[in-house]
C-alpha cells in the first residue's frame, strides 16, 4: 500500500525510511518518505516488506500518520499554569527544578505513595515506561495505572490463575478461528489481519466463528456468526461448555495429562440448562451446538477475546469461560492453538490481585489500579489518598469513565504534571505541561510482540530531529532525577569509561554494582541512558535500557535466542541480542521455539493448567437465576461506547481531518429503531444516559440489532482550526459513561453496555 498525502504542499521526496505504525498494538512495519516544504511531512507511507511480522502489510490508517506527526496543537515549550488558570511558557531549567521540588515536597510531607502515575505505554510509545520507573522509584511512587486496566486486567487475572502467564493464539495455522467481542478487520490484533481472515474464510477445510452482537465486517466473512444479545456473552460461553460436558466432547485424555481441577469444574456444567442459556443470549440452540461441535472436532482452534467482552458485563467471568472452552478442547501448546510467547518484557507482570489500592481497596492486577476507581482514590477524605499525579502519554480526563468526575479529581490534586506532545484535555487541567518528542523523533520500540514460534522485536530509529528545545521522555526523566539529587554521577562516569574499554568490562562493572546494591536496578534505566545512550549507533539513545532487558532475556530464555541465530552464553549472548536489536532497522527475530516450549512457560507451581478458579463460581452459578441484561424502561437502548471503525484510533490523532469516512462519528442504529423514533439517515438525535447527554449524527445500519446502538472511539477531542479556535468533533463518550458500572473483580468498565435513551432532534 502506498498513499500520497494530498495536504503536503510541495514534495521533495527522500528515500524510503523504515519505521512502524503507532495506531494499534500490531505496530506494523512501514516505510515513510519525507517531503513537504520543510522536509518534515509524511509524503508517502507504505508497508515494509522487510518487517518480520507484517511483511509489507498495512491498513488504510497508516497512510494518514502525518496528521499525528504534524498536528496543530503540538506543544513546543514547557508550560506552567498561572493563578488565573491560563498558561505561560517557561524555560526548561525552571520547569525541571520546580516540578522536582514540588513532587519532592509532597513526597516528604505525605509519603511517595501519595504520588500516582498514569501512563507508561500504549499505541507504540513504550520506552517511557522504563524511564519513568526510575523517577517513580526516587519519589517513592508505588501506585500506577494505564489503559490496560480499562481493558485487559480481567484477562490477565484469569491467565495468571490458570496458566501463571499470558497466552495468545496461532490464527495463521488454525483449523478454526474464533473471535469473541472482536472485529479484527478494523481492530487488528493479529499480524496481517485482513490477509489472515480471508485465508481462513476461503479455505473449505477451515472455519471462522465470530461472537458479536453486531454483524461486523469480520462476521461478514464468518462461517458461523453467534450474534448474541449485547452483554450476554457469559450465557453463550457457559452453554458451549455445557454442551462439551453433556455431549462428552471434552479432550479428557489431554486434560488428564496436562491439567488439574476438572472434577471441580464439571458439576457447574453437568446440568446446565443449555436451551435456556441459548434463549437468554438470543442465539439458536442448533447454531450454538454446531459451533461447539466444530470446535471440539477440529485439530486446532485459535481463540481471541477483546474489548467487546472485556469492557462488558461479566467480563472476567467471560475470560474464564473462554479459556475453559479453549483448554477443554485441548487447544494449547500445539500448532494452530494457544501458546505462551517469549517476550522481552511481559505486559502482564506485577501480580494477580494480591495488593489492593490504598483508599477503595480495589484489587491491583498486573500492577495497575482499576481506572474506574481513580477518582475515588483522589477525592475521598482519606489519609492515604492520592495528592499528586504524573501523567505520561495519556489522556485520562478524556479516556476514563465519567469524565466530569475525573476532571474534578484532577483539579483537586495538589500537583498534576502532564508529559505529552499535544495540548490534550488532561494537559489543560495540569499545573505543568512538559512537551516531548513524537514517536518519530526519537527511538521507540514495539512491545506488543506475541508471535510464535518466531517472535520479533522492533527498535525503531528516529526519522526526524525534534523541534528546537524538545527531547525524549528518557532525557526528561534523567533531568528530573538529576534535579532530585538522585543520579549516581560517579557510577555513570565509571560505566561510560567501562563501555569505551569494552563490553566485558562494562558487563563486569554493571553486575558488580547491582550485586552490591540491588536497589540500583530501579535507577538502571536512566543510568544506562546517561552512560551509553549517546554512544549507541543510529541515534538510538532511548534504546539504552534494552541492554538490561536483553541480558535478562538471555538468562531466562537463552535456547530460544540461540535458535534465532544469536551466539554466545550468558552475558555474551545478552550483548549479541542487544547488538542485533540495534542493527535491525525493520525489526529482528529474537526468539525461535518449538511448540512444546509453551509448556515450559506455564507458570503454575506444578506446570499444569489449573482449570478450577473458585473465586468465579458464585458468579458462574448465578447466571442460572440472573435475568440477562434487558431493556430498562428509562434507558431502553444499549450503547456500545467505543466501536472501532476505519478511521478511529483512540486519541493519538487529534486532527479530525485525518478521517476519510464518518468524520463526526455517527450513532449507528437499526433502521427499524430509527423509523420508530422518527430518525432519518444523516439526521440528528439526542442520546442520553444516566450520566449525561449529547446530540449526535445518525447513521442507519442493518449491522446493528434492534435496541443496540454504537458510537466510535477517539472522538470528542477539541482541536484548533486554522484560526486557532478550538472545536470539538463527535461525541466524547466518557461524558456519558459511569464509573460505578464495572466488573466486580477486575474493575474494568462496562463501556460496551451503557443503557441509553434516544430521542429525535
Amino acid at each position: 500500500m502506498s498513499t500520497s498525502l494530498s495536504r503536503s504542499p510541495s514534495l521533495s521526496l527522500s528515500e524510503w525510511k523504515p519505521s512502524a505504525c503507532v495506531l494499534c498494538e500490531c505496530n506494523c512495519g512501514i516505510e515513510i518518505r519525507l517531503g513537504g516544504a520543510d522536509g518534515r511531512r509524511f509524503a508517502k507511507v507504505r508497508g515494509d516488506k522487510a518487517h518480520p511480522a507484517s511483511q509489507g502489510y498495512a491498513c488504510e490508517k497508516a497512510s494518514r500518520l502525518d496528521y499525528y506527526q504534524n498536528g496543530r496543537d503540538r506543544i513546543t515549550a514547557p508550560l506552567r499554569r498561572r493563578p488565573d488558570g491560563s498558561f505561560e511558557e517557561i524555560d526548561w531549567d525552571t520547569a525541571i527544578r520546580e516540578v522536582a521540588e514540588r513532587f519532592a515536597a509532597i513526597r516528604d510531607e505525605h509519603g511517595g505513595e501519595s504520588i500516582f502515575y498514569y501512563g507508561g505505554g500504549g499505541q507504540g510509545n513504550h520506552l517511557p515506561a522504563a524511564y519513568s520507573r526510575s523517577t517513580r522509584a526516587v519519589l517513592g511512587s508505588g501506585y500506577r495505572s494505564n489503559a490496560l486496566a480499562q481493558e485487559k486486567t480481567g484477562e490477565f487475572w484469569v491467565s495468571a490463575k490458570m496458566m501463571g502467564g499470558f497466552t495468545r493464539a496461532d490464527f495463521e495455522n488454525c483449523e478454526v478461528g474464533i473471535f469473541i467481542g472482536k472485529n479484527p478487520w478494523f481492530s487488528h490484533g493479529i499480524p496481517r489481519a485482513r490477509v489472515t481472515l480471508r485465508e481462513i474464510a476461503k479455505d473449505p477445510n477451515r472455519c471462522l466463528i465470530v461472537v458479536d452482537p453486531r454483524r461486523s465486517e469480520t462476521a461478514d466473512l464468518a462461517n458461523i456468526h453467534l450474534q448474541v444479545k449485547p452483554g450476554t456473552d457469559a450465557w453463550l460461553l457457559a452453554a458451549m461448555i455445557g454442551i462439551l460436558v453433556q455431549e462428552d466432547l471434552l479432550a479428557r485424555d489431554w486434560l488428564a495429562e496436562h491439567s488439574v481441577g476438572l472434577d471441580e469444574v464439571l458439576p457447574h456444567f453437568a446440568d446446565l440448562p443449555v436451551a435456556r442459556y441459548c434463549e437468554a443470549c438470543g442465539v439458536s440452540e442448533d447454531l450454538v451446538r454446531e459451533a461447539t461441535r466444530r470446535i471440539a472436532r477440529a485439530e486446532s482452534t485459535a481463540f481471541f477475546e477483546d474489548l467487546g467482552v472485556q469492557m462488558n458485563r461479566h467480563s472476567t467471568l467471560v475470560s474464564y469461560l473462554h479459556r475453559l472452552l479453549c483448554y477443554g478442547t485441548g487447544n494449547f501448546g500445539k500448532k494452530g492453538a494457544a501458546y505462551s510467547p517469549m517476550a522481552l518484557q511481559s505486559l502482564a507482570s506485577g501480580g494477580a490481585g494480591e495488593r489492593t489500592s490504598p483508599v477503595t481497596g480495589a484489587r491491583i492486577i498486573a500492577g495497575m489500579i482499576p481506572c474506574n476507581v481513580i477518582p475515588d482514590e483522589i477525592l475521598t477524605d482519606h489519609p492515604k489518598r492520592f495528592r499528586a499525579m504524573l501523567v505520561e502519554s495519556a489522556n485520562p480526563a478524556h479516556s476514563l469513565a465519567d469524565s466530569p468526575r475525573m476532571r474534578e479529581a484532577i483539579e483537586a490534586l495538589e500537583l498534576t504534571v502532564v508529559i505529552d506532545v499535544a495540548m490534550s484535555e488532561t494537559a489543560r487541567l495540569a499545573d505543568y505541561v512538559l512537551p516531548v518528542a513524537t514517536q518519530f523523533e526519537k527511538a521507540e520500540a514495539t512491545f506488543f510482540n506475541f508471535e510464535f514460534p518466531r517472535n520479533y522485536f522492533h527498535l525503531r530509529r528516529p526519522l526526524l530531529e525534534p523541534p528546537d528545545g524538545l527531547f525524549s521522555e528518557a532525557e526528561l526523566h534523567a533531568r528530573l532525577i538529576e534535579a532530585l539529587g538522585a543520579m549516581p554521577e560517579p557510577t555513570v562516569k565509571a560505566l561510560r569509561e567501562a563501555w569505551d574499554e569494552g563490553r566485558a568490562a562494562f558487563r563486569a562493572l554493571f553486575f558488580e554494582i547491582l550485586a552490591e546494591d540491588p536497589g540500583f536496578f530501579s535507577l538502571a534505566p536512566v543510568v544506562l541512558y546517561r552512560a551509553i545512550g549517546d554512544k549507541l549507533p543510529h541515534r538510538l539513545a532511548e534504546g539504552a535500557v534494552l541492554w538490561a532487558l536483553a541480558h535478562i532475556a538471555a538468562q531466562r530464555s537463552g535456547d530460544s535466542i540461540r535458535r534465532a541465530g544469536f551466539e554466545g552464553e550468558g552475558a555474551e549472548l545478552g550483548d549479541a541480542l542487544f547488538d542485533g536489536i540495534l542493527d535491525g532497522a525493520s525489526g529482528v527475530i529474537f526468539s525461535v521455539d518449538d511448540w512444546d516450549e509453551s509448556w515450559n512457560r506455564v507458570g503454575t507451581p506444578d506446570g499444569r493448567i489449573h482449570l478450577a478458579v473458585p473465586e468465579l463460581y458464585e458468579e458462574l452459578d448465578g447466571l442460572a437465576s440472573e435475568e440477562p441484561p434487558g431493556a430498562d424502561p428509562e434507558f431502553p437502548f444499549v450503547l456500545s461506547a467505543g466501536e472501532r471503525r476505519s478511521f478511529t484510533a483512540n486519541t493519538i490523532v487529534r486532527d479530525p481531518e485525518w478521517r476519510r469516512k464518518d468524520a463526526a462519528g455517527a450513532l449507528r442504529i437499526h433502521p427499524g429503531d430509527a423509523e420508530r423514533l422518527g430518525l432519518a439517515d444523516g439526521g440528528r438525535a439526542r442520546l442520553s444516559t444516566k450520566r449525561g447527554s449529547a446530540e449526535v449524527a445518525v447513521e442507519l445500519s442493518d449491522r446493528m440489532q434492534p435496541g443496540h446502538v454504537s458510537l466510535p472511539n477517539g472522538m470528542g477531542l477539541d482541536y484548533p482550526d486554522e484560526g486557532g479556535t478550538r472545536r470539538a468533533t463527535g461525541t466524547s463518550l466518557n461524558e456519558l459513561t459511569a464509573g460505578e458500572d464495572r466488573d466486580w473483580l477486575a474493575g474494568t468498565p462496562w463501556h460496551k453496555h451503557t443503557p441509553a435513551r434516544i430521542e429525535a432532534v
